[in-house]
């Protein structure tokens, strides 16, 4: 395989974003930054939401869960992760109906701003802290997955070290959104949004065409190998259809609903009926994308098998050949991929699209937390004393400190080196979302007032504590393993904290 060749394709697709930002970043302000001038069309946000929501963990580590690894507590198998997309579905409405109309009544530049405006600044504060310490942490596992990808593949047989590569693609995110923020990414996250499902289809008809099978004869060959179940019936089982289906729900009400990287591409559209619009198309379109993403995962498998691997089902791995490493989940996608399983039109189809898959959660991400910092943290937005040029220096300033953030955390990651990114991120985000979750339902379900001083503060510290210690409770001595349902208990023991702490609303009090 040519590494220097899939480099310069790497290249050339970077310099094609700093040409769309160079345009769309002309003449921009802070408003152009943190909402896009409430100018953005509907379409557009909706299709290229699709690849931040995707990243690279659908692109990479979707397909990887089709395998099953019977030693495993955190792989699904078959296509029972397509439960949790039901539920990502049913959620999805849940924030058009629900938050959407909220933020456009309210006319938010961040999301958090409610919780300050319902509560008091410490809630509005907490809820941005929460979000952007969320958001850090899910959007760099995202980042440090395609990033290892593009390193053991395709840069270390240059001798490139782990490190450089990833300072260098955060400075090009740095560099294509230093200016335009949202107003950038909207079009650029279109474009790279084009070229995942591109890449996605080619690669699904190159191993079908392999094959020689048509999609229902593949379809056929993956239900007689138990490959496409869907529902686990085991009540006990972390991956329990009704509570995966739950868990997905609340996982979109919080992660894109509560999110103010997916909330500040949507808030940027014109209306709050367009806005529903594109949050119900995106919905409805990433059903059909993710089954095609676990039906590649199959295929793969199937490629893999027709051309010598083979599964080890006393160590429960997965190998190209005998005597190679185990590429069972994450790795499975790209060893193909990069080691001469497949053509390099294929491979240079692969790469454009992990690196479609890199950019949009990263840009999103660290456009998204400089506006919180800024506009909830530092109210840059809420001070008259300071020029146009100040806020902007000030600006630039947070986005750089987010970029060397990213950077560390990155390195953590790197250092974990976590096989199967997706579940971690699912986890973590039932820890850091659920306060979030708990905080939005008790403000918009009730009209009772926080009556403690720092209340909110020790409750939102101490629900993600007692989670934890719930789930190793449940893990030690119960046969019961809690899965992504882990944000609901977290998101309900915040709800009843925040109820011990408040009184109901007197007529004085309104």
């Amino acid at each position: 395989m040519n590494s220097t060749i899939l480099l310069l394709c790497v290249i050339v697709y970077f310099v094609g974003l700093l040409v769309i930002s160079y345009f769309t970043s002309r003449n921009s302000d802070n408003d152009s930054f943190f909402n896009g001038n409430k100018k953005s069309k509907w379409w557009l946000v909706a299709f290229g939401m699709i690849g931040t929501s995707l990243s690279g963990v659908t692109f990479i580590s979707v397909p990887g869960t089709v395998g099953k690894l019977t030693g495993s507590e955190y792989v699904y198998g078959g296509f029972e992760y397509y439960m949790m997309v039901i539920g990502f579905f049913i959620g999805y409405f849940i924030v058009a109906g629900v938050l959407l109309p909220l933020y456009y009544r309210m006319n938010l530049t961040s999301i958090y701003t409610y919780l300050g405006k319902r509560f008091n600044v410490e809630a509005h504060k907490m809820g941005s802290i929460f979000f952007i310490i969320s958001r850090g942490i899910g959007a760099t596992a995202r980042l440090y997955l395609v990033v290892n990808v593009l390193q053991i593949f395709l840069l270390d047989p240059l001798g490139i070290p782990f490190w450089v590569t990833t300072f260098v693609l955060l400075l090009m995110v740095l560099l294509y959104t230093f200016e335009g923020g949202v107003k950038t990414i909207v079009v650029t996250d279109t474009l790279q949004t084009s070229f995942m499902i591109i890449s996605l289809i080619a690669c699904i008809w190159f191993i079908l065409n392999q094959l020689n099978l048509s999609p229902a004869e593949a379809f056929n060959q993956l239900s007689a190998q138990n490959y496409t179940h869907l529902i686990n019936l085991d009540p006990n089982s972390k991956t329990f259809f009704l509570k995966t289906i739950l868990g997905g729900m609340f996982i979109t009400i919080a992660m894109t609903g509560l999110d103010q990287e997916m909330m500040q591409k949507n808030i940027s559209v014109d209306n709050v009926a367009n806005a529903k619009k594109n949050m119900i198309t995106f919905a409805s379109t990433l059903l059909v994308v993710n089954l095609a993403f676990l039906f590649l995962g199959g295929i793969l498998y199937l490629y893999a098998i027709n051309n010598g691997g083979f599964y080890n089902l006393v160590e429960s791995t997965f190998h190209l050949k005998e005597g190679g490493v185990n590429v069972m989940g994450d790795d499975l996608f790209p060893a193909l991929s990069l080691q001469g399983y497949f053509p390099m039109a294929i491979s240079i189809i692969f790469i454009i699209g992990l690196i479609s898959a890199l950019f949009p959660s990263a840009d999103g991400a660290l456009t998204a937390v400089t506006s919180s910092f800024c506009v909830d943290l530092l109210k840059i937005n809420d001070r008259p004393d300071l020029s146009e040029k100040e806020k902007r220096n000030t600006r630039l300033k947070v986005h750089l400190a987010f970029t060397i953030v990213f950077f560390i955390l990155i390195m953590i990651f790197k250092m974990i080196n976590n096989k199967g990114i997706v579940y971690l991120i699912m986890e973590v985000a039932g820890y850091t979302y659920g306060p979030l979750l708990g905080l939005f339902a008790f403000g918009i379900f009730t009209t009772r007032n926080i009556t403690i001083k720092y209340g909110i503060i020790t409750v939102a510290i101490l629900a993600p504590i007692l989670t934890y210690v719930i789930n190793e409770i449940v893990t030690n001595f119960t046969a019961y393993r809690i899965g992504v349902e882990l944000i609901i208990l977290n998101g309900l023991l915040t709800f009843l904290g925040l109820w011990l702490i408040s009184k109901a609303q007197t007529e004085k009090d309104s």
